[in-house]
């Protein structure tokens, strides 16, 4: 019994790495020349178009674009204004399978650059 159950831990605790990261580290940060609004613009219909339902709120600084997970937490895309553009920040989880290839939330936001 012991043998097995030390690799099914530590298998665990693999899993568990991912949902263990600091969660106010975004998992990806862009440069734009883009205002935040105009990203907004650009970002919200594409996310729109791959069926994922965005709710935006603004401030006089940034955008902020959250998307709705059904299997984790929000995913979260801020646009704050950055000298002659903007600086995208993405907070995205994903399961360990689908690291592999980007996600439609993460293709949208580099589309939008």
């Amino acid at each position: 019994m012991r043998p097995l159950f030390v690799p099914a831990m530590a298998f665990a605790l693999m899993l568990l790495a991912g949902c263990a990261s600091a969660p106010n580290d975004p998992t990806l940060t862009l440069q734009t020349s883009k205002t935040p609004a105009q990203y907004a613009d650009c970002v919200v219909p594409k996310l729109q178009g791959s069926a994922l339902s965005p709710t935006v709120s603004q401030t006089s600084r940034s955008y902020r674009i959250v998307v709705p997970s059904k299997v984790s937490t929000d995913n979260v895309l801020e646009a704050y204004k950055a000298g002659k553009g903007g600086k995208v920040f993405i907070y995205e989880r994903q399961l360990l399978a689908s690291n592999f290839l980007p996600s439609a939330f993460e293709r949208a936001a580099q589309e939008c650059i």
